[in-house]
């Protein structure tokens, strides 16, 4: 894929993070109890409706990317942030990697990150999945596997891992990004 660097996109313009990969930003795409399926437009850099959900379901959480990140899938790192707060679409968040739900769609990996919002006093006590209820990793885990079963496509939950292997994905996805931008890795 050839993409360009454009500053005014916020892919672009967004650091990936000052403290990353322990405290990221997340640049929030669709709020929690949506339906709609909003994603950025990588050559635009303007938020786009990509179809509204088939099934009679809501996202779980702040759904959105990492900037400056690349992945398997040609779409920037995906990042759930929980937080008491609906949370606006294209509002940039600093988010506490807490793991990672990893996941393949369509046969593809692609990975989710979690995150809580580092301002949120309700949430930012938490620092690995392992410590969130065992029932929101379940209600996380439903929604995903069955979002696009209406729609004929298979999604399937690998599993949950921790903190530390999601800072690693974030280091990966970060120098993918780079590369494909043809930036000096850091």
């Amino acid at each position: 894929m050839s993409l360009q660097y454009d500053p005014t996109n916020p892919w672009h313009r967004i650091p990936v993070g000052e403290n990353a990969p322990t405290i990221v930003n997340g640049i929030i795409e669709i709020p929690r109890g949506e339906r709609a399926k909003y994603e950025l437009d990588k050559t635009t850099g303007l938020l786009k409706m990509d179809r509204v959900i088939y099934s009679s379901m809501h996202y779980p959480a702040n759904y959105g990317f990492i900037p400056q990140t690349y992945c398997d899938d040609d779409d920037p790192l995906d990042i759930m942030v929980l937080t008491q707060a609906t949370i606006v679409p294209m509002c940039l968040v600093s988010c506490k990697v807490i793991g990672v739900m990893r996941m393949l769609d369509g046969g593809e990996l692609d990975d989710k990150i979690i995150a809580v919002a580092e301002n949120d006093m309700s949430v930012n006590h938490y620092n690995d999945i392992s410590e969130l209820p065992p029932h929101f990793k379940l209600e996380l885990q439903t929604f995903f596997e069955d979002y696009k079963k209406l729609e004929k496509k298979a999604v399937v939950i690998e599993e949950f891992l921790g903190a530390e292997t999601a800072k690693e994905i974030v280091v990966k996805a970060a120098k993918d990004y780079q590369t494909l931008m043809g930036i000096a890795q850091f």
